[in-house]
């Protein structure tokens, strides 16, 4: 059975994908603290949508491999890497100081298992990107995943490791050009300033701008030195509405394919911009948000979906499940299926849900200046920038695929519990070899403004962007199939 969805009937984008899914059953156990707005339980939520409505069936259900610290360190500090792995909240008392130098304690706070939850967040984004690099899928989703906020040394915005940044990374491997997209209504600073300075990663972040977290994404922010025009930032107000925002995406974006022409694209699916989000205030319904999705679909370029905001925890269940289907090329009913959650989803037990009336303050004359202003940035880039990409580092190297884990139905019971267990979801598992290679050039990854080059970093390391090792005990493994390879370094400031 092939692992992609049904086609839709009609359309330029009725084809079918093939689709890998990461999910870790213990994800929604997750818990940052009462009253806090990021409820890691949203995941679980989706999944059991997921289940219900039959897609899983459709997509490669994999368990993500948790993150490694030299996985999270080919972009963090090893000392902030340390710090999370170490924080206990029995033991923050005593580490007051750390915990004010990595932003770690209000937005950000210590929680059981945190570390273990970054692991497995980052560990799915890394995933996905290793699978579209082997050409394996050609769409791979990690809800869990877009946490665009963390920084090199700190956390921030409820993000504690940017697995977008790395996931970013792992791509840069296969392709010399990555488009980053973002639609969480927070301005994806972390990821943007990661990137800053280079032309093979664009950044494109559609925001709520003004007095809003985290008050960066100007429209004038368009990257430094051989970075510029390849930061992108669409600055909206309050009550954008689907017709208002892609009157600006799908232009500014055709545009961006046009003349970057990525080799593989993130998209970042936060559900903080639809209608009615705790803390949004955006107006966009579940299709207006899911045609973002089907836009860059249409691309037929290898595309990571990932998740990010969303605090009305329903309605990000909603969105994800719905943009599930649009990825697999399936229409899902709007009449929701009995489940374990059913009654999150009352009272009409629908999947979509209708716009408020609140007041767009996006006037057509502003968004004729936005749209001109960025597709006039985009008119100053050459076409498919040149980009010496000599010594290209090795493909991870994936272990053989057992045949079951191919068979759709095999796969997925869609009436067995959510769980997903060692024997139905194949773990990623990849055994690298880090190999120093002193004269090769990487990218360099460094706080916005930095006037440093690759070539000019004091501070350089050999970043592992291998996924990550298992625990041989717990989960059975073919390895006969896995090739030592050399990994690339790149260079950190």
């Amino acid at each position: 059975m092939e692992t992609g969805g049904n086609s839709l009937p009609s359309g330029p984008d009725g084809v079918k994908r093939k689709v890998c899914y990461f999910y870790d059953p213990e994800v929604g156990n997750y818990y940052y603290g009462q009253g806090h707005p990021m409820k890691p339980h949203r995941i679980r939520m989706t999944h059991a949508l997921l289940a219900h409505y039959g897609l899983l069936q459709h997509m490669q259900v994999l368990k993500p491999f948790p993150a490694r610290d030299r996985d999270l360190c080919r972009f963090h500090a090893d000392d902030y890497v340390a710090f999370l792995r170490s924080i206990t909240p029995e033991t923050q008392q005593d580490q007051l100081r750390h915990l004010k130098r990595f932003n770690v304690g209000e937005d950000c706070p210590v929680f059981d298992g945190l570390y273990s939850f970054c692991q497995t967040y980052a560990g799915g984004s890394v995933g996905g990107a290793v699978k579209l690099n082997h050409g394996l899928c050609d769409i791979a989703i990690n809800w869990s995943g877009g946490l665009h906020h963390a920084k090199k040394c700190e956390a921030s915005g409820f993000c504690y490791v940017n697995d977008i940044v790395l996931a970013i990374l792992e791509l840069l491997k296969q392709h010399e050009r990555v488009l980053y997209v973002d639609i969480d209504i927070h301005h994806g600073d972390g990821v943007e300033e990661a990137f800053y300075t280079t032309d093979r990663v664009m950044t494109v972040s559609f925001h709520k701008f003004g007095d809003y977290f985290p008050g960066t994404g100007d429209i004038r922010d368009i990257g430094h030195g051989k970075g510029k025009y390849y930061s992108l930032n669409i600055p909206l107000d309050d009550g954008v509405d689907d017709e208002s925002y892609h009157f600006l995406f799908k232009p500014i974006i055709g545009k961006v394919m046009e003349f970057f022409k990525p080799g593989a694209v993130i998209l970042q699916c936060g559900a903080d911009s639809l209608s009615g989000d705790r803390l949004g205030c955006f107006n966009l319904s579940i299709k207006g948000h899911a045609e973002c999705v089907k836009f860059m679909r249409s691309f037929n370029v290898p595309l990571l979906l990932l998740g990010g905001g969303g605090y009305t925890i329903r309605n990000v269940a909603r969105c994800w499940c719905y943009e599930t289907g649009v990825a697999l090329g399936m229409e899902v009913d709007d009449k929701m299926p009995q489940h374990e959650y059913y009654e999150y989803f009352g009272p009409d037990y629908t999947l979509h849900v209708a716009p408020s009336n609140m007041e767009n303050k996006n006037s057509r004359r502003l968004l004729d200046e936005i749209r001109s202003n960025l597709l006039d940035n985009l008119s100053k880039l050459q076409h498919a920038p040149s980009v010496q990409f000599q010594d290209r580092p090795p493909n991870t190297e994936l272990p053989e695929v057992d045949e079951d884990q191919d068979d759709g139905d095999e796969r997925w019971d869609p009436s067995s519990d959510m769980d997903v267990d060692d024997e139905r979801a194949k773990r990623e598992i990849i055994k690298t070899e880090t190999k120093d290679l002193e004269s090769q050039k990487g990218i360099a990854v460094h706080p916005r403004g930095s006037e440093t080059t690759a070539d000019e970093t004091t501070s350089t390391k050999a970043l592992d962007a291998g996924p990550m090792q298992v625990d041989e005990s717990s989960v059975k493994i073919e390895r006969e199939n896995v090739n030592k390879t050399s990994d690339s370094v790149f260079y950190k400031s």
